[in-house]
């Protein structure tokens, strides 16, 4: 108790040395993380209304009478499934979690060489990864198709994740934080004897820590909502995802009144594991978008 009494003094003492324009800009902040609350406000909201208060006009931003109909809606939809929903589920954690691992690891050891090697023609290739963000995803689906079928692992987990391991924007993340990262502190430790992979995991890797956590961000969202792997991919049901499951009760409600109720509450389930990733490992993204260099 003596400990927050302290913490709140020390904060309004800090409040009060501020000076005007310190103040507005404060409360210019507070209001502007209010608005962009608004719409995670909502769809907690959304996903609890009634029917009645999904149709009323004109539409309420908060729920008035919370209710579980919509859950036990969609419960009783998928419970008329041949594949239990929880193998679906399954599919995406595992999917999900083991592609942030192999997506940072093969960015972090893409971005290292092109970093710190200076080997030739590394200019083109890490142009050639950049020329790889125009491509729309709709550009790659046959080359991949080709791919994983000529590999052999159609309908399998490997059909999931090759497809997501290689992620332009990744490589390009952590290339330009390795940037910073000191030659001389690289230097340093393989004279004392580090071998080169003790020197990228020990020195490269904790160094570059924000920028790993913002891809590994980005690796979680694109696998948790992918619904291409399982639409191209997988034949037999009990192989697809979570998302994609939700997506085939979801698709073409947007003039229907029915189940209306069970979208609002599967967009709240596909909602919450991404911002519960984020909220973890905000912290680490702040501070790869205001890291100006290794003093």
């Amino acid at each position: 108790m003596n400990d927050m009494l302290g913490s709140l003094w020390r904060r309004r003492g800090r409040l009060n040395r501020m000076d005007g324009f310190q103040k507005l800009l404060t409360l210019l902040l507070i209001v502007l993380g209010a608005f962009m609350l608004l719409p995670i406000v909502y769809i907690f909201n959304h996903a609890f209304k009634p029917y009645h208060e999904l149709f009323v006009y004109p539409p309420t931003f908060l729920v008035r009478e919370p209710s579980l109909q919509n859950v036990n809606e969609l419960l009783a939809v998928t419970s008329r499934s041949t594949v239990p929903m929880i193998r679906y589920l399954f599919n995406s954690v595992f999917v999900s979690g083991l592609a942030v691992v192999l997506v940072t690891g093969v960015s972090a050891l893409c971005a290292y060489p092109l970093s710190k090697h200076r080997f030739p023609g590394a200019g083109i290739v890490f142009a050639a990864i950049l020329l790889t963000l125009m491509f729309a995803p709709e550009v790659v689906q046959i080359p991949r198709y080709l791919v994983v079928s000529e590999l052999g692992i159609m309908n399998t987990y490997f059909a999931h994740l090759l497809p997501l391991m290689a992620m332009p924007i990744g490589v390009f993340l952590l290339k330009q934080f390795m940037d910073q990262v000191p030659d001389s502190l690289l230097e340093a430790a393989r004279i004392d004897g580090a071998s080169e992979f003790f020197v990228f995991w020990r020195i490269a890797v904790p160094v570059c820590m924000p920028a790993v956590a913002t891809v590994a961000i980005l690796a979680f969202q694109n696998a948790w909502g992918n619904v291409e792997t399982s639409a191209l991919f997988m034949l037999d049901d009990e192989m697809k995802s979570f998302s994609f499951f939700l997506s085939t009760l979801t698709n073409n409600l947007a003039n229907n009144v029915a189940m209306q109720g069970a979208a609002a509450v599967a967009a709240l389930i596909m909602f919450v594991p991404n911002l519960i990733v984020f909220v973890i490992l905000q912290g680490k993204v702040i501070a790869t978008m205001a890291h100006s260099g290794i003093k």
